[in-house]
């Protein structure tokens, strides 16, 4: 140390046990302050200046970029959220190696055939990937102009959450949802989508999926617990949210014909298989996922050949509105389904 109790830039660097070089780096960027010049204009710097280099460095070691670790030195508060910004990062970065590694192992033990097949599907999404494309295909598929926080919870049930330690059949569940939905829609036009879909054929899409999501998380608490399709209040409120939309009563003549209508729907079951696919838990049962739901509710309406819904055909305490009731099916192909 000179007279003045200041050191070089190379007495810094020795006792910091780095390069001159890294320390001008520093400097330069303003993370590290001079505390004067000497009189050829060489840099000096105090005793401070060591413990702010060491904090400089151990940041970088953990990998958090110069212009953050700046702001940490700034402030003592604006560390803790640089950390909490880091193991942000850092989460994802493991995440994406869990994907690569299980899409790795996927690609083990496999034909070349699958794995050319294998390759081109998982070569096709991102590592961790993401939800946008599925997004994507529900706003296409959902019928136009319904509520936007209608369309929000939706897709809040939709759409999978892809797992951030994924087994290799999940990858490859996920790709090819991916695949899927990346795909023409399979309801693209007007023979191919539901007639719930059309407000021209008398339906009003948002009554009836708003009930719908109300009945689907009625449906799953049997469902979790293992029970059969069977008559009850989630029955009745998926019955009542068909009728509601088209401004009638759930009596048993609308149940024959629904129960027709839905059978010729337009159906998007692969979808709900491959969600079903990338969600699954290591152990226990499957969550239901709304497909699933609307298979079971079918199945327990098919059950009940002549049973009557709720007395007044209600769904969360909303009358249906008696204005006409449909006593046959309608054509084939032209089914008000949504799923």
């Amino acid at each position: 140390m000179s007279p003045d109790g200041l050191w070089s830039i190379g007495e810094l660097a020795e006792r910091a046990g780095t390069t001159v070089k890294t320390v001008r780096f520093y400097s330069d960027r303003g993370l590290l302050p001079e505390a004067g010049r000497s009189a050829g204009g060489h840099r000096r710097y105090g005793p401070e200046a060591l413990d702010r280099l060491r904090t400089i460095r151990s940041l970088r070691a953990l990998g958090v970029p110069v212009p953050e670790a700046g702001r940490a030195l700034e402030r003592d508060d604006a560390l803790e959220d640089v950390v909490a910004g880091r193991l942000r990062d850092v989460g994802t970065q493991l995440t994406a190696l869990r994907w690569r590694e299980a899409a790795l192992h996927l690609l083990q033990g496999c034909t070349a055939e699958e794995r050319a097949d294998r390759l081109r599907l998982v070569g096709a999404v991102s590592a961790p990937p993401g939800t946008a494309a599925l997004a994507r295909f529900w706003r296409g598929w959902l019928p136009p102009r319904l509520p936007a926080r209608l369309v929000s919870e939706i897709l809040e049930h939709a759409i999978p959450q892809p797992p951030d330690d994924p087994t290799p059949a999940q990858v490859l569940a996920f790709a090819r949802l991916h695949a899927f939905v990346s795909g023409p829609c399979p309801g693209t036009g007007r023979q191919r989508q539901p007639a719930a879909h059309r407000p021209e054929e008398g339906y009003r899409p948002a009554v009836l999926y708003g009930g719908l999501v109300e009945a689907y998380g009625l449906a799953a608490q049997p469902m979790r617990a293992g029970r059969p399709p069977h008559r009850g209040e989630a029955l009745d409120c998926f019955v009542s949210a068909y009728a509601r939309s088209r401004g009638t009563r759930d009596t048993p003549g609308f149940r024959r014909g629904l129960r027709s209508q839905l059978a010729a729907d337009p159906r998007i079951d692969r979808y709900w298989q491959l969600v079903a696919e990338v969600t699954a838990p290591p152990a226990g049962p499957p969550e239901p996922t709304p497909g699933a739901a609307h298979d079971w509710l079918l199945a327990a309406l098919s059950q009940e050949p002549a049973a009557r819904g709720g007395p007044d055909g209600t769904c969360g305490g909303e009358p249906a509105r008696p204005e006409r009731v449909i006593r046959a099916p309608v054509e084939p192909g032209r089914a008000p389904g949504t799923l």
